[in-house]
């Protein structure tokens, strides 16, 4: 019976050696909006504090937007910094210009 070698994981820069991918901006973005919800609703049925419940999806979208847009440039600019090291390192010693 023949056994498959496992390929190179994801991201993997030519050598074999891959890079295993992280979480997505998305998932954490939306986790951290739903665990401020029930924070907010436990910190409300205490009676702290009083809480329009408008104003408080407002903030949690504005900042759940905004939390998507940045992760996602810097995800873009990571990966575009990534590439250029790999486009560079060519292994065989020749100069490509």
């Amino acid at each position: 019976m023949a056994t498959q070698e496992p390929g190179p994981l994801y991201g993997s820069n030519g050598n074999g050696a891959g890079l295993e991918p992280g979480p997505r901006v998305g998932t954490v973005v939306w986790g951290l909006v739903i665990v401020a919800l029930a924070a907010l609703i436990i910190v409300s049925k205490l009676g702290l504090i009083a809480l329009n419940g408008d104003y408080v999806l407002i903030g949690l979208m504005i900042g759940a937007g905004a939390a998507l847009i940045i992760g996602g440039l810097v995800s873009a600019r990571s990966r575009s910094s990534r590439s250029k090291e790999g486009e560079g390192d060519s292994g065989n010693g020749t100069i490509h210009g």
